[in-house]
């Protein structure tokens, strides 16, 4: 499937005005989409998260398009970008370097970047690890829970969630998550949503039970536990802002993103709705990122 080295163009397509592009590299192929076209004039605008995919940015993504380009990917080992090897380890580092190949098969030096939750801890790493590909970088709620106070117990709790995925399984593991992130799991009638109460949870696909092994045994602790390298972000020129939803306050990544802002003496910026805020009102978040954009 995959290069010994660098990247090769795997194939092209374009529907409804997305083109759809593959390129292989080292231990995987990356799936990603362009929006907008081409144009050399238009703003480059790569939008990111971790495990979250292309399909998820979508209506952002559509959003932002009218006055730029944008490029959504699935990472490494979910929805259309398969791996080689299913226990390969995930890294922030591996992710920027996945994020640099799409940069250089796109033949684009630079580019501004929106990363929301795991995809703002990659565009940290891209920062530190590769100067002056990135202009902007907002980083949307990073859950970087090792520069908390409480770091020692949120370590422990993330280990909690890890082992269940293993012992109890994949709605387990995921209602454990949620809960330990600060969303509210209750029912609309006022009971509590877990594993023992309410209908039966279907069973999740071959293909959703391999992500979420992705997700929890390989991805989960090196980005939450990634410490961003404040010199190397500080030393180039890229604006780092950090993104913070209005109506985050309750949640694990109000604290993280402001211990990373702190951490960076980085600005921060608010953002509609909550950790998910592009998903239930993307127009509205696209004219805040622009608003952002542009300082």
């Amino acid at each position: 499937m995959s290069s010994a080295c660098g990247a090769s163009r795997h194939g092209m397509t374009i529907t409804d005005g997305i083109t759809t592009r593959s390129i292989d590299v080292p231990g995987a192929r990356l799936h990603y989409e362009v929006r907008g076209g081409a144009d050399s004039a238009r703003p480059l605008l790569f939008v990111i998260g971790s495990p979250m995919g292309a399909a998820e940015f979508g209506p952002l993504a559509d959003a932002l398009a009218s006055d730029r380009t944008v490029v959504t990917y699935d990472p490494r080992g979910f929805a259309a970008s398969p791996i080689d090897d299913p226990d390969q380890p995930s890294t922030p580092e591996q992710r920027a370097g996945d994020v640099v190949a799409i940069l250089d098969d796109l033949g684009a030096e630079s580019t501004d970047l929106f990363g929301s939750s795991g995809g703002a801890v990659t565009g940290l790493a891209l920062v530190a690890l590769h100067p002056g590909r990135v202009r902007t970088l907002i980083a949307h709620e990073p859950p970087l829970t090792e520069l908390l106070p409480d770091a020692e117990e949120q370590w422990a709790a993330t280990k909690g969630i890890m082992d269940t995925f293993r012992t109890d399984g994949f709605h387990a593991a995921w209602y454990q998550f949620m809960v330990n992130a600060g969303f509210d799991m209750t029912a609309p009638d006022g009971e509590v949503q877990d594993k023992s109460g309410g209908p039966v949870p279907s069973e999740p696909s071959t293909k959703e039970l391999a992500e979420a092994t992705r997700f929890f045994v390989h991805d989960l602790e090196p980005t939450t536990r990634y410490v961003p390298d404040a010199a190397a972000v500080n030393a180039g020129a890229t604006r780092v802002v950090i993104g913070i939803g209005e109506d985050s306050r309750h949640l694990l990544t109000y604290r993280t993103s402001a211990a990373t802002a702190e951490l960076l003496g980085a600005e921060s910026a608010t953002f509609p709705g909550d950790h998910g805020g592009f998903l239930g009102a993307p127009v509205e978040f696209a004219d805040t990122l622009r608003k952002v954009l542009a300082g």
